[in-house]
């Protein structure tokens, strides 16, 4: 059986993988998005305890 034109291109489109890379990066991204939605509450808090370290540390060096 002999390939069309189209048929060629079609498997050619399909044997393409130059966007992969997009899609692993974009699902990464996805699954960090989730992770900070999920966890939330815990990254506000230990962000408040570091800064409020950092400001008492302030606090000792310039009264």
């Amino acid at each position: 059986m002999k390939e069309t034109k189209e048929s060629s291109k079609l498997k050619m489109l399909l044997a393409d993988d130059s966007g992969v890379g997009v899609v692993e990066v974009v699902l990464i991204l996805v699954v960090i998005v989730a992770l900070v939605i999920i966890f939330r509450e815990q990254i506000t808090g230990l962000i408040n305890r570091i800064f409020g370290g950092v400001n008492s540390g302030v606090d000792t060096l310039m009264p």
